[in-house]
């Protein structure tokens, strides 16, 4: 069977990845070798040189990455362009390269470390300009080592700009203010006179939704405000925690008057078991959310939400990047502050 697999490689096209499975070792590892790099270990340097030589590969041009050409594709993995939130961010992105002069390589990683981790191997060998990387591991509050350590070895070479974090490299962070996106919420519900406040979907694994409970906690305690642990329901970022997470606010001794979710599918959720308890928006519950979509004009009544001001944002991530990959000077961590649009879905609380 061996022998049958070797001639079935020699009677085709060799790619980068025939010689990584063959040589044990990444794409990324292949692409190092191939360009001289320093930064790998002298036995795998001569295993995958040594199969380089056996079926005369000779990659081609854009694999090279020739240094004489620099790149102007940028690299994108985002989470899953599903969402509506990564295909506002990724547009943005996209219209800004394009202004620049810079095309866009879009990758869905869709959760999957092990699909983020293929996916940075293939810009890697494509010698994208630089990359950015929106949600999966970068939103991690405690950082994946291996994947740290992978993307350490690819950054001496391609610089990559996060929307979260990865402690112990030397990514670029462009983060959405988690924290003041609370504050702008949590303010606008206290000034209508709420104080029973609820925050529905997340999970404290993840670094935005930590930050995030953190600072909900923090306000609480600010205004003298008691804190309910029966009204903190974590979960995921979709329609069932929102709609799960709104039943089982029902079952409370006492109610709270408004819910903070997380995003605006958990908000669709809140009020569709909202409407089925017979109760009503805003004048029963006053619901705010994160991410401002095209979700919040379609609800009636229209949602109360978080906007990360798009445009600005992918603007943000771009230039970092372009500046990154052409030896400019760009700060490692910068934040975008968000802002409220208030819609209908918000009132002042109901009196007794």
């Amino acid at each position: 069977m061996a022998v049958e697999n070797q001639k079935a490689l020699e009677n085709r096209n060799i790619t980068i990845y025939d010689i990584a499975r063959e040589a044990g070792v990444s794409a990324a590892t292949v692409s190092r070798v191939l360009t001289n790099n320093a930064n790998v270990r002298p036995e795998k340097k001569e295993k995958v040189q040594a199969l380089i030589k056996k079926y005369n590969f000779k990659p081609n041009a854009l694999a090279r990455g020739l240094s004489d050409t620099k790149s102007k594709v940028l690299g994108i993995i985002a989470a899953d362009v599903r969402n509506s939130y990564y295909a506002e961010v990724v547009v943005a992105c996209e219209v800004a390269a394009r202004e620049a002069g810079y095309t866009v390589l879009l990758c869905n990683s869709l959760g999957e470390t092990e699909r983020e981790k293929r996916q940075l191997e293939t810009l890697y060998e494509q010698r994208v300009g630089a990359m950015i990387q929106l949600g999966g591991r970068v939103d991690d509050l405690v950082s994946d080592t291996e994947y740290v350590e992978l993307v350490n070895q690819m950054t001496n070479n391609i610089p990559m700009v996060v929307s979260g974090k990865l402690d112990g490299t030397l990514c670029y962070q462009v983060q959405i203010d988690a924290m003041k996106a609370m504050d702008l919420l949590m303010e606008h519900l206290i000034d209508l006179g709420h104080r029973q406040i609820a925050m529905v979907g997340g999970g404290m694994d993840v670094l935005s939704t930590y930050e995030k409970l953190q600072r909900y906690k923090q306000i609480l305690k600010n205004y003298h405000l008691d804190f309910h642990e029966e009204y903190v329901i974590e979960g995921g970022y979709d329609y069932q925690t929102g709609y799960r997470g709104m039943n089982a606010l029902f079952e409370c001794e006492k109610m709270p008057t408004a819910v903070v979710a997380i995003n605006d599918y958990a908000a669709v959720g809140v009020m569709h078991s909202i409407y089925e308890h017979g109760k009503r928006i805003p004048e029963d519950f006053s619901v705010v959310s994160y991410d401002n979509t095209q979700l919040t004009r379609l609800m009636m009544p229209r949602l109360t939400s978080i906007d990360y001001r798009y445009e600005f944002y992918g603007r943000k991530l771009v230039e970092t990047a372009i500046a990154a990959s052409e030896g400019g000077e760009m700060p490692r961590i910068q934040l975008v502050t968000p802002r409220l649009v208030v819609r209908e879905s918000t009132a002042p609380v109901a009196e007794v």
